[in-house]
């Protein structure tokens, strides 16, 4: 059993997650079983003692001989599970649930660590937990179970929320409110300036004070290496519950609704406005001559450049897809003569209303 690992019985999790409880093949369990299980297995790695999931048609040839100790499953499949089962609607969503429960990488005592450089006028909850080498600047506030590891930065007048936890080398600019049960993980940086320059006379760049700061919601979740910048003069404001990946740039004076899902490598022009439980897919840029604004549920497709304001929910793809060399070359050239096979076809129908 890996260190750390919880045990939990079957009652506990069907508990958290909503479920009834099933013997193998959907038979009735005996009331003195007490079944429990130590960890998280794949449908087709899980061990005895581990809990698993089928949530998905194709995975489904792999359930009779899985060897996991429990199967988070629906109902039409429990017929065909070797392992009790917890029947659920939605076995995906309650896997998720139910995984929150062996996660220990929060498990930290409460404290500052010696190493800790923290402002006398700082505010951290006796709860909150201060890792090695980190920088707590002036009128800080770290709430109850917030937990800040390894070598990050806290700048002035920023608060981090309760049960929201830092990973090691964040840095944290001053003036930036992180709500309660939020992650940011290593690399993030939060708060920088943004992207403000305007031209003197001579053609020469003149920096815009970035003061706006920033504020995110709670249970708000950033990936490694992302950068979401301060606000010009108002603040950049990240909703509740928004989901963001790796690696995303988002610019000054963005408005991210909440519930929405941003993945990896996506860019935001400043002053973009995205509504509520969109979901922008790896590789989006949205940028365009004005602020950009995208209504509520909107899916915008892999690698998809917005440079319009979208007013109307539904799903938007824009790239193109790769295709063998040769066969790229020739749709590209076909691609550039559009324009003028568009005048000789326009010609042809004039030519046809005047007769």
């Amino acid at each position: 059993m890996p260190a750390g690992s919880k045990t939990l019985s079957l009652a506990q999790i069907a508990q958290h997650i909503g479920a009834d409880i099933v013997g193998p093949f959907a038979r009735a369990l005996d009331a003195g079983d007490e079944i429990t299980v130590s960890g998280l297995g794949s449908l087709g790695s899980a061990q005895p003692g581990e809990l698993t999931h089928l949530s998905g048609a194709s995975y489904r040839p792999l359930l009779p001989l899985t060897q996991a100790g429990a199967v988070i499953l629906s109902a039409e499949d429990a017929v065909n599970s070797p392992s009790p089962c917890l029947i659920v609607a939605q076995p995906y969503l309650a896997f998720a649930r139910a995984s929150q429960l062996f996660d220990n990488s929060d498990c930290f005592d409460a404290g500052i660590h010696p190493s800790a450089v923290v402002d006398p006028s700082a505010e951290i909850s006796a709860a909150a937990h201060i890792g090695a080498h980190v920088v707590i600047e002036a009128n800080v506030t770290i709430e109850a179970g917030a937990v800040v590891q390894a070598n990050c930065t806290v700048g002035n007048n920023s608060v981090v929320g309760a049960q929201t936890s830092v990973f090691p080398n964040v840095v944290i600019y001053p003036r930036v409110t992180l709500g309660q049960r939020c992650i940011v993980h290593s690399g993030a940086v939060l708060g920088a300036d943004g992207f403000g320059f305007t031209p003197d006379e001579k053609g020469r760049f003149e920096a815009i004070a970035q003061i706006g700061g920033l504020r995110i919601g709670s249970d708000v979740s950033i990936g490694a290496g992302t950068t979401i910048d301060c606000g010009a003069i108002d603040a950049t404001i990240i909703g509740d519950g928004v989901k963001i990946d790796n690696l995303v740039q988002i610019g000054h004076n963005c408005k991210i609704g909440d519930h929405t899902l941003i993945c990896g490598a996506v860019g935001l022009a400043g002053s973009t406005e995205i509504g509520r439980h969109c979901v922008l897919a790896g590789g989006c840029g949205v940028a365009g001559k004005n602020p950009i604004t995208i209504c509520d549920q909107v899916v915008v497709s892999v690698k998809t450049t917005v440079s319009q304001s979208i007013d109307k929910p539904g799903i938007y793809s824009g790239s193109i897809l790769a295709a063998e060399h040769g066969s790229w070359l020739r749709n590209a050239v076909k691609f550039n003569a559009l324009g003028q096979l568009f005048k000789r076809v326009k010609r042809l129908e004039d030519g046809i209303k005047d007769e």
